[in-house]
């Protein structure tokens, strides 16, 4: 299920995400459907019984990308809803929104 934010889970307009704002939407999708690939070629690895250490230098590449296409979503949530947020004057909006950052940066910390 897909989170619709803040903003629409209060009732109000739904905002333009920094990176379709940006343009980048369909890059990302690109790279997503490399990994993608990436991943079934995993699991055809796995499937055709290759050597260990081949199949975990893979999954450290799929890890790799998705944390690359993550740091570029992080940066774009940065750079245009947390800016936007705090150049709005609204202290509540900018609240919520390094609020929100913040729980996003530990989520992904505790990954590593």
């Amino acid at each position: 299920m897909r989170s619709k934010g803040p903003a629409a889970a209060h009732g109000e307009a739904a905002s333009v995400h920094g990176y379709i704002a940006q343009g980048d939407k369909e890059a990302l999708l690109k790279r997503m459907r490399r990994i993608e690939g990436q991943a079934r070629g995993v699991e055809k690895m796995i499937a055709e019984d290759r050597y260990c250490i081949d199949i975990l230098t893979q999954i450290a590449a799929v890890s790799t990308a998705l944390e690359a296409v993550a740091f570029k979503i992080l940066d774009d949530h940065v750079n245009h809803c947390v800016t936007r947020a705090l150049a709005s004057g609204d202290e509540a909006v900018a609240a919520e929104k390094s609020k929100e950052l913040l729980e996003a940066v530990h989520r992904f910390a505790r990954t590593r």
